[in-house]
C-alpha cells in the first residue's frame, strides 16, 4: 500500500486504524446479391472506424471468402442460390444508441485522446487524501460531461460528442478539488471543494487545517453555473474549529454523486468537530445529502449528518426498485464493508491498512454487488439491502483500488490497476459468474476515480493523456 494512504499521526484527533444499449440501427440491404462460385461477401477494413486497444486492428474483421461447396459435380459447376437478405444483413455489425456504438461479440476498447487546452492536475500520489483530477458523465444523447482539476486552482468542464471529443468551448469553476461529475437532461450536477474557514478553535493539540468546503454546482445544457449549494455545514459563524462544525480538511474527504432523476446526493468523506472540554477534537467520518433539482437541501432520502466512522470510500447508488439511495463504506469500526446509518456489515475486513472498497452497482434483479479488496486481493459480494453479503467471490484480480460498473444489461464491468494499463473481466450481475476472458484496458489507471455506464451499454473512464493538457477516454464498447 502507498504510504499516501496513511496519514501521518495528527494531534488533536482520533485517527483510523485504516485509510482509508435501446435503437438498434442496422444498415438497409439495398439488393440482394447474387453469389456465384468463387464469390465473395467481404466487409471493408476498418469497418466503422473501431479499433482495439491492444492491436489498433479493426474490431470487425473483414470476413473470410464463402468458397462454394463442392459436395457434387453439378454443385461445383452451377452457381449457388443467391444470398437472402436477411443473411446479408447479418454480416452488418449491429450499433447501439444514439450514438450508433458497435456492438461486437465481446468487449472492445476505443481510446480517444482529448485535448483539453489547458494543463490538467496530475494523479501525484494517488492517495486519497490527494486531489482527483478527472471525472465523467453519461449524458443523455450518448455525448458524455468531462471534468477535470486544473493547475490554476480551476474545475473545468467540457461536453463530448459521441465520437468522445470536446465540442464547444470548456467552461470554468472555483474549486480546490473534484470530487465527481452527473448529468442529466438539462446538464448536471458538480462535486467539488472549495476553501473554508477553521476559525481558532481552539484544537485540543496538533492541527487538521485545512477546513473546507464540499459543494454541489448546478450547471446548464451550455455549462454555465445555475446554483450552487454547500453540502457541508460552515457559515461565517461557524468554522471547522468550531464545535458541530462538519467540514472537508486534508484526510479522507473524497465522494461521489447519485441521481434519483430530480435530486441529487452527495455522499462524501467529512471532518467532525466535536468539543472536548475547553478546546475541540477532530474526527472522521461520512456524510450524505441530498439536493433538490431547484437546488434546496432536503431532508429525509436516506441522508445524514453522520454515518461511518472511521471511514473511507464512500459509494453510493440510486436503486429504482427500491426507491432509495443505497451506500457502502471501508470502516475500522469492526474492520469491514458496511451500509452506513445505521451499520449494517456487508462484509467482515481486517484492519491491517489492506481494507479499501471498489465501487457499487444495482445487482440483476434485486440488491446490489459491491467491489472491494482486502490483502490486495479483489472480491465481488452481493448483498440485499438491510442484510449482509450473501455471495462472496475471491476474484483473480490482484489490487487495492477496484473499479467496478454496470455493463449493458445483467452484467457488470470489474477493472483494476495493471502495469500501466488496466485489466478487466465482465462479470454476470446476476449469479455473479465471470462472462469470457478477461482483456485489456491501455489507460493508465487511478486508484479513486470512477467508470461510469452508459445507456448504450458501454462503459467510459477518464484517464491521464499523453501531454499534461490532454485526458484519454477509455471507452468499453457494448457487447
Amino acid at each position: 500500500m502507498s504510504t499516501d494512504d496513511v496519514p501521518p499521526e495528527v494531534p488533536g484527533h482520533r485517527k483510523p486504524g485504516s485509510p482509508a444499449r435501446r435503437f438498434a440501427v442496422i444498415g438497409v440491404v439495398a439488393a440482394v446479391v447474387a453469389a456465384v462460385a468463387a464469390a465473395a461477401f467481404v466487409l471493408p477494413a476498418g469497418a466503422n472506424g473501431w479499433f482495439t486497444s491492444a492491436s489498433s486492428s479493426p474490431s470487425v474483421a473483414p470476413s473470410s471468402p464463402v468458397t462454394p461447396a463442392a459436395t457434387s459435380s453439378a454443385a461445383s459447376t452451377a452457381p449457388s442460390a443467391p444470398a437472402s437478405p436477411s443473411a446479408l444483413m447479418s454480416a452488418v455489425p449491429k450499433t447501439a444508441g444514439p450514438c450508433a456504438r458497435p456492438v461486437g461479440a465481446a468487449p472492445t476498447t476505443k481510446i480517444t485522446q482529448v485535448k483539453v487546452g489547458s494543463a490538467v492536475k496530475g494523479y501525484g500520489g494517488e492517495g486519497d487524501t490527494e486531489a482527483l483530477p478527472m471525472a465523467i458523465a453519461a449524458a443523455p444523447g450518448g455525448g458524455s460531461w468531462l471534468a477535470w482539476l486544473g493547475t490554476d486552482g480551476k474545475v473545468h468542464l467540457g461536453r463530448l460528442g459521441c465520437d468522445d471529443k470536446l465540442t464547444g468551448t470548456p467552461t470554468s469553476f472555483t474549486g480546490i478539488d473534484l470530487q465527481d461529475v452527473q448529468a442529466d437532461a438539462t446538464g448536471g450536477v458538480l462535486l467539488l471543494t472549495r476553501k473554508g474557514d477553521c476559525h481558532t478553535g481552539p484544537l485540543c493539540g496538533g492541527e487538521s487545517s485545512p477546513c473546507n468546503q464540499m459543494v454541489m454546482v448546478r450547471f446548464d445544457n451550455s455549462g454555465k453555473t445555475v446554483w450552487e449549494r454547500q453540502v457541508t455545514n460552515l457559515t461565517s459563524a461557524r468554522g471547522g474549529y468550531d464545535d458541530g462544525a462538519r467540514f472537508v480538511w486534508w484526510y479522507q474527504h473524497h465522494g461521489r454523486l447519485a441521481t434519483d432523476g430530480t435530486n441529487f446526493a452527495a455522499y462524501f468523506g467529512v471532518a467532525i468537530t466535536l468539543r472536548n472540554g475547553s478546546c475541540v477534537d477532530i474526527h472522521e467520518g461520512d456524510r450524505m445529502q441530498v439536493v433538490s433539482r431547484s437546488g434546496a437541501l432536503l431532508s429525509g432520502h436516506n441522508s445524514f449528518e453522520v454515518g461511518c466512522s472511521h471511514a473511507w470510500t464512500s459509494r453510493i447508488v440510486w436503486d429504482p426498485r427500491a426507491k432509495k439511495f443505497a451506500m457502502v463504506c471501508a470502516t475500522d469500526n469492526d474492520c469491514r464493508i458496511a451500509q452506513p446509518n445505521p451499520y449494517r456489515t456487508v462484509a467482515a475486513g481486517t484492519c491491517d491498512g489492506s481494507l479499501f472498497g471498489g465501487d457499487l452497482v444495482l445487482a440483476k434483479s434485486s440488491g446490489y454487488w459491491t467491489a472491494w479488496s482486502q490483502g490486495g486481493t479483489v472480491r465481488l459480494s452481493h448483498f440485499n439491502g438491510s442484510s449482509a453479503a450473501d455471495q462472496t467471490i475471491k476474484t483473480s484480480a490482484s489490487s487495492q483500488h477496484p473499479h467496478l460498473v454496470t455493463y449493458g444489461s445483467g452484467r457488470m464491468l470489474l477493472a483494476w490497476q495493471s502495469g500501466s494499463s488496466m485489466k478487466a473481466q465482465v462479470y454476470h450481475s446476476g449469479t455473479g459468474a465471470a462472462i469470457g476472458k478477461q482483456f485489456t484496458i491501455a489507460a493508465k489507471d487511478h486508484n479513486y476515480q470512477a467508470f461510469k455506464p452508459y445507456a448504450d451499454g458501454s462503459t467510459a473512464y477518464p484517464a491521464a493523456g499523453s501531454t499534461s493538457s490532454s485526458i484519454k477516454i477509455a471507452r468499453v464498447l457494448p457487447s
